[in-house]
C-alpha cells in the first residue's frame, strides 16, 4: 500500500477550521470507539472538537492550534491507511510526537519530523520523543550516534532517512556496514562472494529497507549498486563521499575500527551509528569503540548523540517491557 490512500481537504469558514475525510467510516475510525480517540485529541489541543457526515472540525482562530489539529488528523490517517489501527496506544504516539516549538522568536510551531521516500510504503513517523529527537538530529548533523535497546526503533529510522536521502537525490548511494563479530567460523570459510558472506549480518538492514520499499525497489538499487554492502574492515583507505552511511551494531567495534571509521567521512556524506552498549559482544580484553567514541566525541557540537532507552521500545508492548526489566537489573547491581 503506498503513501496515504486516504485524501483528505481542508475548508476555512470564518474561524471554523473543517478537515474534510474521504468518507463517513474513515472518520469513524478517526475518531476511535465511542469518540475515544476525539477525547484525547481535545484534551491535547484544548479546544472542542465536533464532527458532521465524512467533516472534523474546531472553531479556533489560533493557526498554532489549526496546525496541530491538522497534523494530528493528517498523521492519523496516515498511520490507518497503513495499518487499519486506529487504537488509542497509536493516538498516544501521535500527540506526544505532535508539534514542536522552533524557539525562533516568533512562537510558531512547526510539525515534528517525518521521513517521506519517494516512491514508499509508507511516511515514516517517529512512535516517542526520543526517536523524535533522532529524526531531529538526522537532518541537522552529518555524524549521529544511536544508542539503545533491541526494538527502539534507531536502526530502522536511520535506513528509512538513508532511502530518503538516496532517493531524494541528496546523495548518490548508501553504504551498510558492521563490525563482524564470528562466533567460531571463519568469514572466509563461508559459501559464495564476498556480498554473499555478509549479507547474513546485514539481513536487519534489509528487513527495515523492504518494511519502507517494496522489495522489488530495494532489489534494483542493490542490483545498480546504489545500495552497496561491506564489512568493516573493507572500509580501510577509502574515502565515503556523496552518500549515506549506517554502521550498525557499532557497541561491537573495537576502538581502533571506530576511530578508522569515522575518518572515512567525505564532503557530502551523512554517517549514521548505531549501537546497543548492553549487548557488547567483544572479548573482555577490548573496549566498544561505540562507547569510547561516545565518551571523547560528546563535546563537539557538529556530532549528536541520541540514546534510547525501553520506553522507546515499539516491537511490541512485551518487548518494552522485558527490556526495562533488564535496565532496572543492570541499574540495582
Amino acid at each position: 500500500m503506498h503513501e496515504k490512500d486516504f485524501d483528505i481537504t481542508i475548508k476555512k469558514v470564518n474561524s471554523e477550521y473543517t478537515i474534510v475525510l474521504a468518507d463517513g467510516d474513515l472518520l469513524s475510525r478517526v475518531c476511535g470507539t465511542n469518540d475515544s480517540n476525539l477525547k484525547l485529541i481535545e484534551k491535547h489541543i484544548g479546544v472542542p472538537v465536533f464532527t458532521r457526515g465524512n467533516e472534523i472540525s474546531i472553531d479556533e482562530e489560533d493557526p498554532r492550534i489549526q496546525q496541530e489539529f491538522k497534523f494530528i488528523i493528517d498523521r492519523i490517517v496516515d498511520e490507518i491507511s497503513d495499518s487499519g489501527d486506529s487504537a488509542p496506544d497509536l493516538i498516544h504516539s501521535i500527540l506526544n510526537t505532535g508539534l514542536v516549538h522552533e524557539n525562533s522568536g516568533s512562537g510558531f510551531y512547526a510539525p515534528q519530523y517525518a521521513i517521506s521516500i519517494p516512491g514508499a510504503i509508507r511516511k515514516i513517523y517517529p512512535k516517542t520523543r526520543n526517536q523524535a529527537n533522532l529524526l531531529k538530529a538526522f537532518r541537522n548533523s552529518d555524524l549521529v550516534f544511536a544508542e539503545g535497546p533491541a526494538g527502539s526503533g534507531k536502526t530502522f529510522l536511520a535506513v528509512a532517512e538513508a532511502l530518503s536521502l538516496v532517493l531524494s537525490k541528496k546523495v548518490n548511494s548508501i553504504v551498510l556496514t558492521r563490525p563482524i563479530v564470528e562466533a567460531g567460523e571463519s568469514l572466509g570459510f563461508l559459501p559464495g562472494d564476498l556480498e554473499d558472506k555478509i549479507n547474513p549480518y546485514l539481513r536487519p538492514l534489509y528487513d527495515s529497507m523492504n518494511a519502507c520499499l517494496p522489495r522489488e525497489i530495494v532489489h534494483k538499487l542493490t542490483e545498480n549498486g546504489i545500495i552497496e554492502v561491506a564489512p568493516l574492515a573493507y572500509m580501510r583507505g577509502r574515502t565515503l563521499n556523496n552518500c549515506a552511511v549506517i554502521l550498525d551494531e557499532a557497541q561491537n567495534t573495537t576502538s581502533e575500527q571506530m576511530k578508522m571509521f569515522l575518518t572515512r567521512m567525505g564532503e557530502n556524506t551523512k554517517v549514521f551509528i548505531t549501537g546497543d552498549t548492553t549487548q557488547i559482544d567483544l572479548p573482555r580484553r577490548f573496549t566498544s569503540g561505540l562507547v569510547h567514541a561516545m565518551k571523547i566525541l560528546s563535546g563537539i557540537p557538529e556530532i549528536s548523540m541520541i540514546h534510547l532507552s525501553g520506553e522507546d521500545v515499539v516491537r511490541s508492548s512485551l518487548v518494552r517491557k522485558i527490556v526495562q526489566a533488564y535496565e532496572k537489573d543492570i541499574l540495582s547491581e
